[in-house]
């Protein structure tokens, strides 16, 4: 096959969702097919190599592609690809499965660094259901983060701001905090007589934990309505943003220059208005060359760009054009 019909698969795996794409080298989107989770914390490094395996299969048959169409590329962007032994791990496993002649594991973060900005200088920042970041600069050095959690001092995904309006919400009903807005609003996500009600249904099992991301909307509404202690939770996550912006400037050498700070993930992406009369300054006065933009589109764009300068030896084009736009006008059809 020539490079114009050359096929590909992209793939963004996220905590949540994973999306694939299916496309040829000019750009023509053949498929695009979304999923649940494939993060090899959640599933396990063998059981998530497997799932994209099902994936990729189930974008071959809706691409229509038979086992006679080769796949030149497959690149895999996952949530919790985080370790280079863990990057090392899962491409060595990927390949292993000969689905391309070529095969690229890393994390999510270069989904939406790609996705998001041209920019040499830029740090991308993911806030889903846990916090990362990513940084590059024009010289061609990254700033990565290990990315594990409280282990690894990570605050500020949206399961952690879940479990703050828990917190604050369980001491305001039994009266060790100030009266909070956020104890009626954990009453009416679970639907529930009291917080201490939630509280236990999520102990036992009784809530499922994904329920806990949900307070998240409920979180930034009551901010905007001038609930301190929901100001206090946005504000402290405003400030570990910027705690990762600082360190990926710092070490990229970005303090005096423009770069672009890349806000993706189901929290960052939706760009909330509490969270940016927070953040947004404190950008602008410690770095006022900088400038913030929350991704508009799906991420699985990056991963497929990325495929696609690979292949083309380009980083823009009428085909990095038709790629976005086929892209956009399509809805993933659930698989699995």
């Amino acid at each position: 096959m020539g490079v114009n019909g050359t096929a590909f698969i992209a793939v963004d795996g996220g905590n949540s969702k994973t999306d694939v794409v299916a496309a040829t080298a000019d750009g023509r989107v053949q498929a695009f097919v979304r999923a649940g989770t494939s993060s090899p914390h959640r599933l396990g490094y063998r059981e998530s190599i497997d799932f994209l395996g099902g994936l990729i299969a189930a974008a071959r048959a809706e691409a229509g592609w038979g086992s006679g169409v080769p796949l030149a590329r497959v690149d895999a962007l996952l949530a919790g690809a985080d370790l280079p032994v863990e990057v090392d791990r899962l491409t060595a496993d990927a390949r292993s499965h000969g689905w391309a002649d070529a095969v690229r594991v890393d994390n999510d973060t270069f989904a939406l660094l790609r996705a998001g900005t041209e920019d040499r200088n830029a740090v991308a920042v993911i806030c889903g259901a846990g916090m990362n970041s990513v940084g590059r600069n024009e010289a061609g050095e990254w700033s990565r983060f290990p990315a594990l959690g409280p282990t690894t001092g990570d605050w500020g995904g949206g399961e952690d701001l879940g479990d703050a309006v828990l917190f604050h919400a369980s001491r305001s009903e039994d009266g060790r905090g100030p009266a909070t807005a956020l104890a009626a609003a954990v009453r009416a996500h679970f639907g529930t007589g009291s917080v201490e009600e939630a509280a236990i249904g999520l102990h036992l099992g009784a809530f499922s934990r994904d329920m806990v991301h949900g307070l998240v909307p409920r979180l930034f509404a009551a901010a905007d309505a001038g609930d301190a202690c929901a100001e206090s939770v946005v504000e402290r996550q405003a400030e570990e943003v910027m705690a990762m912006v600082r360190v990926a400037a710092r070490r990229l050498g970005l303090g005096g220059s423009p770069f672009t700070v890349v806000g993706g993930g189901g929290v960052l992406a939706a760009a909330p208005p509490a969270l940016l009369r927070h953040l947004e300054p404190r950008l602008a006065d410690e770095y006022p060359l900088a400038k913030f933009t929350a991704l508009d589109r799906p991420p699985v764009l990056g991963a497929a760009w990325s495929a696609l300068d690979a292949l083309t030896g380009q980083v823009a084009g009428p085909a990095h054009e038709r790629l976005a736009a086929e892209i956009a006008a399509r809805e993933p059809i659930r698989v699995g």
